[in-house]
């Protein structure tokens, strides 16, 4: 019994930071991104000036993907997702085949089973949440750390490049579209086939 209080409380704990964060971010603006990417950077220590910025990018990429990964797999159930995925297949087939006969009686069934479906989505849209909650206490504070490393870099003088396939040698901190930058394109690169060998080795999503 105290081990699941002791849970709960870790589990309340663990949201409301999430959550903090989250806000801090969105309302306090500048200065909590600032403090926040700060912290980070004290507690990699002089790693950043040993590695190449890239290379700390899918460091990132691995740590997150591999944290990730292992809150969903323990948070999620997958039984419930693969079957509203399933049903919401099955459903969009039959609900073709019976406009398509303009059959009218099949679709008044069908649209009552809608309604039914809604719960079941509305439960696997909570359990998407929860886990991004969990998320965001590593992966936000990560990301200042790199948007505010790469500025300063950059504010000091210092062009911190990478060579890409096809676009040669870019400036990290150069915009790719839009507000996306070349470090958060290269971020992403590495880390997703680093999240989906994860998530195979992990089974997770798997039948």
């Amino acid at each position: 019994m105290p081990d699941v209080n002791i849970k709960k409380i870790a589990d309340i704990l663990a949201l409301g930071l999430g959550v903090a964060l989250m806000a801090g971010i969105m309302i306090m603006g500048e200065d909590f991104r600032f403090q926040l990417g700060t912290g980070v950077g004290f507690l990699l220590g002089p790693l950043p000036d040993i590695l190449p910025f890239h290379v700390m990018l899918f460091i990132m990429a691995a740590i997150t993907g591999l944290y990730a990964s292992l809150i969903q797999k323990y948070t999620m159930d997958w039984e419930l997702m693969r079957h509203v995925q399933d049903r919401m297949k099955n459903f969009q087939k039959e609900y073709k085949e019976a406009q398509i006969a303009d059959n009218q009686s099949k679709l008044k069934k069908l649209e009552a089973e809608r309604s039914e479906m809604m719960g079941d989505q509305m439960k696997m849209t909570k359990q998407q949440f929860k886990p991004m909650i969990y998320i965001s206490i590593i992966s936000l504070p990560l990301f200042m750390w790199a948007y505010f490393f790469i500025n300063q870099q950059s504010d000091l003088g210092i062009m911190t490049e990478i060579v890409l396939p096809f676009w040669g040698e870019k400036a990290m901190n150069d915009f790719i579209i839009g507000p996306i930058q070349y470090w958060i394109f290269w971020y992403f690169i590495c880390s997703l086939p680093v999240s989906q060998i994860i998530r195979k080795s992990l089974n997770i999503g798997g039948a």
